[in-house]
């Protein structure tokens, strides 16, 4: 269902520095916590007790003390103490590599010999001060695999997102959709349009008038296990669209971090990094608010048609020209996770 031996968005640091913090990623259970140095530590979410949560005890020190029988437990998943109790022949419980880097706690579900930090991909937007950043998480009842398929087919939005970013000309403009090794890209392009309300309040947030037409865009990026970064904007039209100089434009990262939970469930972190007006808080707070409603919008759809998959397993669906940019991100997650599992011996 998903690969592991990759990087995954587990939380953001917020949630993690004052308590422990139980999540599930790729159906591992685990406990995050902060060291006494605030370096993230991530360990099986299991006490090898009485199999109580961890991530319900507290912090220590370096430590994650069990809330059930007082059990300590070490960042390297050895148990350094329990109360009345000789703990040397206690079994040693999983740890999982983490990385704190671009305003995110990253780990990784799968073999730790080959977790690599280097193949975490470069966020150039996440490190500079000419972009900003305004975001949140939603844990959404469907296989992430339904969300890399919207978001790299944004053609619903004309239909589900009627009052913020959908317009008819969607529909009406060619999508192009090209693979570079392990980088699914799909393209929109729609000149000579009227903004739609959401990039309307975000042309009036750069001081740009919003009443004329407009060379909208949306170019989608799929990069493995499964993450959607897509660039959208408009500018005045006939200043040159994608390309256009800064003063005639608005133009924004569309952040999309998927993490699987189980085979139906996911955590969804979601947001919009944008290179103007960076210093408005007011406007990053306005943006962040539109863009929750948008993304509610699509919770419900596919919270539905998982639990319509679910009645009708057994249905084929249809593979249309909108759907290329899905089909080949799934290809390349298949082919991911066929490379972990065990080669057969021949007989």
């Amino acid at each position: 269902m998903f690969p592991k031996n990759a990087w995954y968005v587990a939380c953001t640091p917020d949630e993690i520095d004052d308590k422990p913090l139980g999540r599930t990623v790729c159906n591992e259970r685990i406990a995050f916590y902060r060291r006494a140095d605030a370096t993230v530590a991530a360990v099986e979410d299991f006490c090898p007790h009485r199999g109580a949560q961890l991530s319900l005890g507290y912090v220590c020190d370096n430590n994650l003390v069990c809330g059930y029988h007082g059990l300590v437990m070490g960042c390297d998943g050895k148990t350094v103490s329990m109360p009345g109790q000789r703990v040397q022949g206690f079994p040693k419980i999983r740890t999982y590599p983490v990385i704190e880097r671009y305003g995110f706690i990253w780990v990784w579900p799968g073999d730790e010999a080959q977790a690599d930090p280097a193949k975490l991909h470069h966020l150039e937007w996440a490190e500079s001060p000419d972009w900003a950043y305004g975001g949140g998480l939603y844990h959404i009842k469907c296989d992430y695999r339904l969300m890399v398929d919207n978001l790299m087919d944004l053609t619903h939005e004309t239909y589900v997102h009627t009052s913020s970013i959908g317009q008819k000309e969607i529909d009406e403009a060619p999508v192009t959709t090209k693979t570079d090794g392990d980088h699914v890209i799909t393209s929109r392009f729609m000149n000579n349009v009227m903004a739609p309300p959401f990039w309307r309040a975000n042309l009036r947030g750069n001081g740009l008038a919003d009443d004329v037409p407009v060379d909208r865009w949306q170019v989608c990026h799929f990069y493995p296990p499964s993450h959607v970064m897509i660039e959208v904007g408009v500018a005045h039209a006939g200043k040159g669209g994608y390309n256009a100089a800064p003063e005639h434009k608005v133009s924004s990262i569309v952040v999309d971090f998927l993490t699987p939970e189980t085979e139906t469930t996911m955590w969804y972190f979601w947001g919009m990094a944008r290179n103007f007006n960076v210093k408005d808080t007011n406007l990053t707070a306005q943006i962040r608010d539109g863009q929750a409603k948008v993304f509610a919008e699509d919770t419900s759809v596919l919270e539905a048609q998982q639990r319509n998959l679910l009645l009708y397993p057994q249905r084929r669906l249809l593979m249309l020209n909108i759907d290329a940019g899905g089909v080949q991100s799934r290809r390349i997650i298949d082919r991911l996770i066929a490379a972990e599992q065990p080669q057969k011996l021949a007989a």
